[in-house]
């Protein structure tokens, strides 16, 4: 049986009181592109930290290919590559220099592919880090992850900092690794990108999956909007089911309907409509729903927040003394979830 790519079971960190991620039940085959989704403080960066090992688990467990990721960290990097937000690389050190000190770290690069990469993101390599502008900084780190062609991406905010025009290479780039048979997992808060790369689309609502599926099993799960303009007055549409946030300006009709479309149809057809319009919901309409709306299951408190990330800072930084004295865990992300592979070798 296949390994899979990513399989969660029960996966929890709390920060004291606060569940970072909640009973994180995941699982990704290999090839698949999956869209990671939630507003800041929803557990993206906590699962990605998870997996790569960097952060030790309250509950549950996680695995990479079939190896735990707590257990056998350097089995696990070698099959994978990751991007973080933010770049911290070493500012003596030219594009050039950094390129090929993190492949060696990896262990696997394609240089022939590196070089179309520098060319793709217009990269001047030549260039020292500490010249480069937020943007550069995180071609480098790009480039770096993609030039191993691992198995598995791990990319977190993978394009902040770039131009639109980059992020159009950046999409180029995972097109061709879905091409090669890898695995993606992209937390992004750029919607339209998810949108237009992933094969499914998980949503993180504090701490806990709300909701996992491509798009088409989203859309079939939310609303549809409609909106019907009618030659004379407009039909009382309140009472037809699956009817919602019905909305009436003048002789044009605007609603939401989840389900069978159908009864709604039936009073449109004696109704003399004139124009009528319907589509499914974008996944930033999908993402606002899951966020729009007050239950038990509320996403956290700005207080709630704040106490969270402090107990973060403190945890990490017990993460980073057993870690980060042979890692260099804080210079930069990537060399820190490959350098197991290096002291293990």
């Amino acid at each position: 049986m296949l390994n899979l790519a990513i399989r969660a079971e029960g996966l929890t960190k709390r920060y004291r009181a606060v569940a970072a991620l909640d009973r994180l039940d995941l699982e990704i085959a290999p090839g698949e592109v999956i869209g990671y989704l939630g507003p800041n403080g929803a557990g993206k960066t906590t699962t990605i930290k998870l997996l790569l090992g960097l952060i030790s688990p309250s509950g549950g467990r996680a695995e990479i290919f079939g190896a735990d990721c707590q257990r056998r960290p350097a089995e696990t990097h070698r099959r994978l590559a990751f991007v973080a937000g933010e770049a911290n690389l070493w500012p003596t050190l030219t594009g050039a220099e950094t390129l090929h000190l993190l492949g060696r770290v990896h262990g696997s690069v394609d240089v022939a592919y590196r070089d179309e990469l520098i060319a793709r993101f217009d990269l001047d390599p030549a260039k020292k880090v500490r010249a480069y502008s937020k943007g550069n900084r995180q071609k480098v780190i790009l480039i770096a992850a993609l030039m191993t062609r691992a198995e598995l991406l791990l990319l977190d905010e993978p394009t902040s900092g770039l131009d639109p025009l980059m992020e159009e290479a950046f999409r180029l780039s995972i097109r061709e690794a879905r091409d090669r048979g890898q695995t993606v997992f992209l937390s992004s808060h750029i919607l339209s990108e998810v949108e237009a790369l992933c094969d499914r689309v998980g949503i993180l609502r504090a701490g806990r999956l709300a909701e996992m599926g491509s798009l088409a099993q989203l859309r079939q799960l939310s609303a549809r909007t409609v909106q019907a303009t009618f030659d004379g007055p407009v039909p009382d549409l309140s009472r037809v089911p699956g009817v919602s946030s019905l909305a009436v300006d003048g002789r044009v009709a605007r609603c939401q309907v989840r389900g069978p479309v159908a009864p709604l149809l039936t009073v449109l057809a004696g109704a003399n409509v004139t124009e009528l319009l319907s589509r499914e919901p974008s996944l930033e309409e999908l993402f606002l729903a899951q966020y729009g709306e007050h239950g038990d299951d509320q996403p956290l408190t700005a207080r709630e927040v704040d106490q969270a990330q402090a107990a973060r800072v403190a945890d990490n930084t017990r993460a980073d003394n057993t870690r980060a004295d042979s890692t260099r865990a804080d210079n930069t992300e990537i060399a820190s979830t490959q350098v197991a592979r290096h002291d293990a070798g």
